[in-house]
C-alpha cells in the first residue's frame, strides 16, 4: 500500500517513514502543503497523513483541498496542538483522525493500520488464497502452515495480488504501486522479484504458476478452481504464530525509530541555532520579524520532534520557549529576554 507523508520536520518524516517502511508500505515524502498536492496529483495514494502546521500551504488548507476536489482516501492529521480548536477544524476540513505531537510510533502505525482497514472495509483482515495465507497487521506469509520468509518487495507483490486477485498488474503499474517516486527500479527488476516470489511459493508446496503470467498484460494470482471457506479460521499454532510476528514488527518499528532518534541527536544542534540567535539579538534590541518567525516556527517542530523522541524534559523546555516567543512585543522586557536566554540554554545543555 502506498502511504504520502506531508511532513516538513525531517527527522520525524524520515522516522516515520522508516517505521511504516518495516511493515511494508510505500512512503513518498512531501516537504510542504504545495508539493503534497503535486504529488497526490500523479500517483494514487491508500492514506494520506498530513501535518497541521505546513509551509506554502498549512495541512487544514490541503484537507479541505483535496476533499473538495473528491479525493477520498483516509486522512490522518499531525497536530502539535492539543486543542479542541485545531481539532475540530482538521475534522471538519474532512480529515479522518488526528493525533498529537509527541506521539509514539507504535500508536500511529496502529491508528494508520486501523484507518486503511476502514478504507478497504470489504477486505478481511487476514488475506487467504488457497493455502496461501497472508497477515497485514503481522506481516505474515505462510502456505499450509509452513512461515514463507519473503523480502520486503516480495511481500508488497504478493499483497498487491491477493488484494486484488482478478486483476492483471502491468509492470509499470506495479512500479507505481510499490516504489517510492524518487526510487524507481531498473528494467529487470520486477522480473527478479516474480521469479524469486514463485520459487518460495513453489518451495512451499504451492503451483509453480501461482504468480500467472498473461502475455502482452502483465502478472496476476491465478484463479482458483474453487472456494476453500475454512482457510480463513486460525488453528492455535496459527494463532501464536501470528502474535510472534506481530511482535517481530513491533520491534522492527522501534528499532526504526531508534534509529532515527540517534541521528536526530547528531543533528539537534544545528536546529538550535535559530534560537540562538534570536536570544542573542534580544539582548541587543528587537529582533526582526523574519528572526522572530523563524525562531517561533523551530521552537514549535522541536517540541513536537522532541517529545516524539523522548526527549521529555527538552520538549517542555522547547515548549515554554515557544509560549515566551508568542509573548514577545517591542515592549519586551530585560527580565523577559533574560528568562528566554536562560531557557534556550538550558535547552542546549539538556541536548
Amino acid at each position: 500500500m502506498r502511504i504520502l507523508l506531508v511532513e516538513d520536520d525531517e527527522a520525524i518524516a524520515q522516522a516515520l517513514a522508516d517505521a511504516l517502511g518495516t511493515q511494508n508500505y510505500v512512503v513518498d515524502i512531501a516537504v510542504d502543503g504545495e508539493d503534497g498536492w503535486a504529488l497526490v496529483g500523479v500517483s494514487n495514494y491508500d492514506l494520506i497523513v498530513l501535518d497541521l502546521m505546513l509551509p506554502k500551504l498549512d495541512g487544514i488548507s490541503l484537507c479541505r483541498k483535496l476533499r473538495q476536489e473528491r479525493y477520498q482516501m483516509p486522512i490522518l492529521l499531525l497536530t502539535a496542538k492539543d486543542t479542541k480548536t485545531d481539532k475540530v477544524m482538521g475534522l471538519d476540513a474532512g480529515a479522518d483522525d488526528y493525533v498529537v505531537k509527541p506521539f509514539d510510533f507504535e500508536v500511529l502505525t496502529a491508528r494508520i493500520r486501523a484507518l486503511l482497514r476502514r478504507g478497504n472495509a470489504v477486505l478481511p483482515p487476514v488475506l487467504n488464497w488457497g493455502h496461501l495465507r497472508l497477515d497485514p497487521s503481522s506481516c505474515e506469509v505462510a502456505y499450509n502452515g509452513q512461515t514463507l520468509h519473503l523480502s520486503p518487495k516480495e511481500y508488497a507483490l504478493l499483497e498487491l495480488f491477493m488484494r486484488n486477485p482478478q486483476r492483471v498488474f502491468s509492470r509499470g503499474a506495479i512500479v507505481e504501486q510499490l516504489w517510492a517516486l524518487d526510487d524507481p527500479p531498473e528494467e529487470d527488476t520486477i522480473k527478479s522479484h516474480i521469479k524469486s516470489l514463485r520459487q518460495k511459493l513453489k518451495a512451499a508446496g504451492a503451483s509453480k504458476d501461482a504468480i500467472e503470467t498473461v502475455y502482452g498484460l502483465g502478472y496476476r494470482l491465478k484463479p482458483l478452481p474453487q472456494t476453500h471457506p475454512t482457510d480463513s479460521i486460525l488453528s492455535q499454532p496459527e494463532a501464536e504464530t501470528s502474535q510472534i510476528e506481530s511482535s517481530w514488527a513491533q520491534q522492527q518499528i522501534v528499532l526504526a525509530v531508534a534509529k532515527a532518534r540517534e541521528d536526530f541527536k547528531i543533528k539537534v544542534s544545528d536546529r538550535l541555532v535559530v534560537l540562538s540567535q534570536v536570544s542573542q539579538v534580544l539582548q541587543q534590541g528587537q529582533p526582526g520579524d523574519e528572526l522572530l518567525s523563524q525562531a517561533r516556527q523551530e521552537a514549535h517542530k522541536l517540541a513536537g520532534t522532541l517529545g516524539t523522541f523522548g526527549f521529555t524534559e527538552a520538549s517542555r523546555l522547547a515548549q515554554e520557549i515557544e509560549d515566551q516567543l508568542q509573548t514577545i512585543t517591542a515592549s519586551l522586557d530585560e527580565a523577559q529576554s533574560l528568562h528566554l536566554s536562560q531557557l534556550v540554554v538550558q535547552l542546549q545543555q539538556k541536548l
